[in-house]
């Protein structure tokens, strides 16, 4: 079992910024890949960005340059820097891990997941 809340959420207007962190508890073996995903009313949840058990980082072309995952093994906290935030950035953003990387970045189907934090840009 795994359990992984979120905190960092806000409102901030656009051109700001946000820094997302989400800590892990539970079998850690699970969290070795974790990421961090959004979905906004009536759309399809998204990947954001993801970073493997090597440390190797992905992100989707709409975040690149302006969203830093990083994560801290020794406080088993993920976090997603984001910068110069836009409006359509505003969503619910969720943290997932799996141990199985295909299943997370992949096929976007990771097995645990976050309650998320709401993200809201005002232009």
């Amino acid at each position: 079992q795994v359990h992984l809340v979120e905190s960092g959420g806000g409102s901030v207007q656009a051109g700001g910024s946000l820094r997302l962190a989400c800590v892990a508890s539970g079998d850690t073996y699970d969290t070795s890949n974790m990421g961090w995903f959004r979905q906004t009313p009536g759309k399809e949840r998204e990947r954001v960005a993801a970073i493997d058990t090597d440390g190797r980082k992905y992100y989707i072309d709409a975040v690149k340059g302006r969203f830093a995952i990083s994560k801290d093994n020794a406080k088993n906290t993920l976090y997603l820097q984001m910068n110069n935030l836009e409006f359509e950035d505003s969503a619910m953003y969720y943290c997932a891990a799996d141990s199985r990387w295909f299943h997370l970045w992949d096929a976007e189907v990771p097995i645990w997941w976050g309650q998320g934090t709401q993200v809201t840009v005002s232009s």
